[in-house]
């Protein structure tokens, strides 16, 4: 099955809308409970580069089956 194509003004106010819902999804945690999310980007900055990596691939990974199942 061929992806369909969006008119380029079309493709544009989708993504933009992407972004803005990552900027919203992205500020619920500073908003509601700052020094949680304080204490877990601590720990996170202790963690090896491998496992930021493997954790950055995960989610990149789980994104793409997302959008894959959902669009």
């Amino acid at each position: 099955m061929a992806p369909r194509r969006l008119p380029d003004a079309a493709m544009w106010n989708e993504l933009l809308a992407a972004f803005g819902l990552m900027l919203v999804l992205e500020g619920i945690m500073p908003f509601l409970s700052p020094r949680a999310l304080r204490q877990t980007l601590l720990r996170m900055a202790r963690l090896e580069d491998r496992l930021l990596r493997f954790a950055g691939l995960a989610s990149m990974l789980l994104g793409l089956l997302v959008l894959y199942f959902f669009r």
